[in-house]
C-alpha cells in the first residue's frame, strides 16, 4: 500500500503572518507575499502553506485563491506552539549596511530575543531602516523553519543604552583591552544577559571606561584573533547559547 504523504509537506512556503491565527481563519495576502506565493512558488488552490504569527505558534493552511496580485489562505491547524527563547539580547553597534545585514540574519536565525542597535562614536553608518531589517530578520526565520522572531528596539546612543539598562540584567561588552573569556563569564552569570559589540574600530577610550564602570558589566575576549565587528556578534552569539542558552547540554535526570 502507498503510503500517505506527509501534510503539509515540509517542502510548503513558509511566510510570517499578522497574528493571531485561528483555526478557520482566512488570511489575505497581497504585496511582496502574494507575488512570492503566487509568481515565485506558483502555488494553486488546494496547496499547503505554513504560517507564522510569532504569537501563538506554526499553523498550516491551505491556498483558498490564488490570483495575480493577490492570494487568500485558510487556516487548518496548528502544528506547534511558538518556540521559547532564550532571554538574551545582541547589542551590535551600527557598521556598514552589507555587515550589519549579516548581523541580523545571524540573530534571527541564532535564536536572540531582542536586537538593539547601538551608535557610538567611531560608528561609520548612523541610521537603520526599521522595516528593511525587520524584513531580512523575518526572511531568515522563514528559511530556518523558526516560530518567533526577535524584537528590533530603537537605535540608542551608547550612552542612553547604559543610562536605561535594566536592572538584574548582564552586559557582556566585547573589550578589544582583554577580559574575562567569554566562556567562562558566560557560566559565571547565566541569567538575564545582553551581549554589546562595538563598531569596526572599536570603542574609544572614554566609551570603554564608560561601559567598564557600569554596575552590569563584564569586560569579556571572544580569544585570541581580531575579529570583524560582525564576525563577534555571530561568535558571541552563538557561544552563550552553547554554555548557557538552549544549546547548552542538560541534565538526563
Amino acid at each position: 500500500m502507498t503510503a500517505t504523504p506527509a501534510w503539509p509537506p515540509k517542502s510548503a512556503p513558509r511566510l510570517f503572518v499578522p497574528g493571531p491565527l485561528t483555526e478557520g481563519a482566512s488570511i489575505p495576502l497581497e504585496g511582496g507575499q502574494a507575488h512570492y506565493l503566487g509568481k515565485v512558488m506558483r502555488v494553486s488552490p488546494g496547496d499547503a502553506v505554513i504560517l507564522c504569527d510569532d504569537q501563538t505558534g506554526e499553523w498550516a493552511a491551505r491556498v483558498a485563491e490564488a490570483g495575480k496580485r493577490d492570494v487568500v489562505l485558510v487556516v487548518e491547524a496548528r502544528l506547534r506552539p511558538r518556540e521559547d527563547v532564550p532571554d538574551f539580547w545582541l547589542c551590535p553597534a551600527l557598521v556598514k549596511k552589507a555587515a550589519f545585514d549579516l548581523v541580523l540574519e545571524k540573530a534571527s536565525e541564532l535564536g536572540v530575543a531582542a536586537l538593539h542597535p547601538v551608535l557610538t562614536r567611531r560608528c561609520v553608518a548612523d541610521k537603520l531602516n526599521p522595516e528593511r531589517a525587520r524584513t531580512i530578520m523575518t526572511e531568515a526565520a522563514e528559511q530556518c523553519a523558526r516560530t518567533a522572531l526577535p524584537a528590533l528596539e530603537e537605535t540608542a546612543k551608547l550612552d542612553a543604552l547604559l543610562k536605561q539598562w535594566p536592572d538584574g540584567r548582564r552586559l557582556f561588552f566585547a573589550d578589544e583591552a582583554g577580559g574575562v573569556p567569554a566562556a567562562a563569564a558566560f557560566a559565571m552569570f547565566p541569567g538575564p544577559a545582553a551581549l554589546l559589540i562595538g563598531p569596526e574600530g572599536g570603542f574609544d577610550d572614554a566609551e570603554r571606561s564608560a561601559i567598564r564602570a557600569h554596575p552590569a558589566a563584564v569586560a569579556i575576549t571572544l580569544g585570541p584573533r581580531i575579529l570583524r565587528a560582525e564576525t563577534a556578534a555571530v561568535a558571541g552569539t552563538a557561544l552563550w547559547m552553547g554554555t548557557v542558552g538552549d544549546w547548552a547540554p542538560r541534565s538526563l535526570d
